[in-house]
C-alpha cells in the first residue's frame, strides 16, 4: 500500500511540473508576440486583423515572410523601393518604417509593433464587395494583393509573384 501511494505521489508532482512547463512556456516564442501565432493571423472581419500581430525590428523577427509583408506596406504607401522588399528588416526598412510612423502613426521608433501594425490595417480593403480582405489600399497611391487563407493566415504575393503566407518563423519571399 505504501509503495501504490508513493507512486501517486510521484506520478502526481510530476504531472503538475509538465503543467507548469507547458503553461509557463511561451507560446511559439519566435511567433506573434501579442497572440502568440506563427503567422498575422485574423479572423471573423477584417478591420481590427492586425491589431494583435507581433514586433518587426533589426533584432526582432528580422528575417521572415511578417517583415515581407510590412515592407510591401511601406512600398504602398511610398516609403520604400519595389527592389528593397526582401524580407530583411535592415537600417533601410527601419528607417523607412520611422518615416511611415512619423507619416501616420506618431511614435517613430523604427519598430512595428501593436500600434504600427493597427494603424495600418485600417487600410485593408474587400474591394470586391464579398466582405473578405483583399487588398491593402497605400495612401502612397499603390495597392497590392493580400488575403486570409483557410487557416485565418495572411498570405500576400513577393516580388517575383510567389503566393507566401506572412510567417514569423521563416524567409521564402523574395
Amino acid at each position: 500500500m505504501a509503495s501504490w501511494k508513493r507512486f501517486r505521489v510521484v506520478g502526481g508532482v510530476a504531472a503538475a511540473m509538465t503543467a507548469a512547463v507547458l503553461i509557463g512556456a511561451s507560446p511559439a516564442a519566435a511567433s506573434g508576440d501579442y497572440s502568440g501565432l506563427a503567422f498575422v493571423h485574423g479572423g471573423g472581419g477584417f478591420s481590427d486583423d492586425w491589431n494583435d500581430e507581433g514586433v518587426l525590428s533589426t533584432s526582432r523577427h528580422a528575417s521572415s515572410n511578417a517583415t515581407c509583408l510590412w515592407q510591401k506596406v511601406l512600398w504602398a504607401d511610398g516609403h520604400l523601393a519595389w527592389n528593397e522588399i526582401d524580407g530583411v528588416f535592415g537600417e533601410t526598412t527601419k528607417q523607412a518604417t520611422i518615416d511611415w510612423q512619423r507619416a501616420y502613426a506618431g511614435s517613430p521608433d523604427g519598430v512595428v509593433g501593436k500600434d504600427t501594425f493597427t494603424k495600418a490595417g485600417q487600410w485593408l480593403k474587400d474591394t470586391d464587395g464579398d466582405g473578405a480582405v483583399d487588398t491593402y489600399k497605400g495612401v502612397g497611391g499603390r495597392s497590392f494583393l493580400v488575403s486570409r487563407d483557410g487557416d485565418g493566415d495572411y498570405t500576400f504575393y513577393d516580388r517575383n509573384g510567389n503566393k507566401r503566407v506572412a510567417g514569423y518563423n521563416y524567409l521564402t519571399c523574395s
